[in-house]
Parts: structure tokens; C-alpha cells; sequence
């Protein structure tokens, strides 16, 4: 069974009568790299940001889509969000693919570790607000 990546770079490649050396020249991304990617079965770990930029780049896609097919390529599922309006109401801004993958990971850790996520978060948010200057 082939997962969201596999599907994702094999179908560009059929597509565009590409090979694996075509996507690594055009991404500068390693041969080996590429079609390690299209052809493993189970992702184990995220790919590292520059290998997906660089894929992105050489199969012409949006980095979004690389990132998401990568993501559930390892078991991770990004919830996809609409873009969000400001806090002011002013004009939507993309939701960040950072929070997107964050979110979606969180929710495979056991509820012990979660709840020590959660106590580092209230803690980072808790450091961050004394920094700011009181108006």
C-alpha cells in the first residue's frame, strides 16, 4: 500500500514523464533522496524542511502540499485550517503549517505527555508575557 507522499511524487511523475534525477536537479535535492521518498512504504520520521522545500521545487508543486503528503506519509494528520481573520477583523492571514503539524501531533501522545506539553506551553506562554513591556 503506497501513502499521501508516494502518491503524491509518483503522480507528478507520470504526469510529467519525469524521473527521479529530473525532480532532484530541478530541487537540488539528492537522486537517492527522491526515490527513496517515492518508493518506502512507511515514512519514519518528517522529512527535514530543506529535503521538502527542494522536493516541492523539483516536482513544480506547492511546498503546502509536499509538506502535507509528508506529513500523513508518517502518520501525522494536518487538519487543514482556513485562513484566519486578524485580531482586529482585518483581512485573513494563511494559518502556519508549523501550528498545523504541531496540533496534529500532539494528539498521538499519550495523555500523560501531553499534559507535560501543556505545562511547557503554559510555562513558555507565562515567561513570554513577563518579557513584554505593561502598557
Amino acid at each position: 500500500m503506497s501513502n499521501a507522499l508516494q502518491q503524491l511524487i509518483r503522480e507528478r511523475l507520470d504526469r510529467k514523464s519525469w524521473s527521479y534525477g529530473d525532480v532532484a536537479r530541478r530541487g537540488g535535492v539528492p537522486r537517492s533522496t527522491v526515490h527513496h521518498l517515492a518508493t518506502t512504504d512507511r515514512v519514519v520520521r518528517m522529512p527535514q524542511a530543506a529535503t521538502l522545500e527542494g522536493l516541492a521545487k523539483g516536482l513544480e508543486l506547492p511546498l503546502d502540499a509536499v509538506r502535507r503528503a509528508a506529513a500523513e506519509a508518517c502518520g501525522i494528520h494536518v487538519y487543514g485550517t482556513p485562513a484566519t481573520p486578524d485580531a482586529d477583523g482585518a483581512a485573513p492571514r494563511p494559518s502556519d503549517p508549523e501550528v498545523d503539524l504541531l496540533i496534529a501531533s500532539v494528539q498521538q501522545l499519550s495523555a500523560d505527555d501531553r499534559r507535560h506539553v501543556a505545562a511547557l506551553v503554559e510555562s513558555l506562554l507565562g515567561r513570554s508575557a513577563q518579557r513584554t513591556p505593561e502598557n
